[in-house]
């Protein structure tokens, strides 16, 4: 039994001492410590101006030796409208909407600005000299189907989407002229 005692032994002794070659950690060196230092005082400036310095004038004071004072305006007086006879009145509300007449405008003018509108765009494409690439022919030919049918539309008395074909047709056309 003595054998196992002494390597027993021995292995506590091991244990015990440690590692001879290791050292204690290093403790990191930190970084210095920021100081704030206040900004530098900027030097006087001694070739400025000096100040300019106004004084108010007080108002100049009334005249005390005259008493006038303001006379109060009468009160404005409104004048009544003169009563109607009742049968004019009764005409007048029965021709009249208490909200207004309500008009769509004139007709014409709005057809006559949607074929203007139709042309330009027509001359607009028909203007063009240069060759078109084939995204280009397909806008153009886009904007040539618009006019068609913005034409059909005004045949047919649709003069609201007579205007909003001959809109999407310049659209194009101004892309297409870019």
């Amino acid at each position: 039994m003595k054998f196992p005692a002494r390597i027993v032994a021995s292995l506590t002794l091991f244990l015990l001492a440690g590692c001879a070659h290791k050292t204690a950690p290093q403790p990191q060196p930190l970084a210095p410590p920021i100081v704030d230092t206040p900004p530098p005082q900027p030097a006087p400036a001694t070739d400025l101006p000096p100040p300019v310095i106004t004084v108010p004038t007080p108002p100049p004071a009334p005249d005390t030796t005259t008493e006038t004072q303001p006379k109060p305006k009468p009160p404005a007086r409104h004048k009544k409208p003169a009563p109607q006879p009742p049968d004019q009145a009764a005409s007048e509300t029965s021709s009249v909407p208490a909200i207004g007449t309500l008009s769509s405008g004139d007709p014409n003018d709005k057809r006559q600005q949607a074929s203007d509108s139709i042309a330009a765009t027509e001359r607009g494409i028909n203007g063009i000299t240069r060759t078109l690439n084939d995204q280009e022919q397909k806008t153009a030919a886009q904007i040539r189907e618009f006019l068609k049918q913005a034409r059909e539309a005004l045949v047919t008395g649709d003069v609201d989407g007579a205007s909003t074909l001959a809109a999407k047709a310049k659209v194009l056309l101004g892309e297409l002229t870019q």
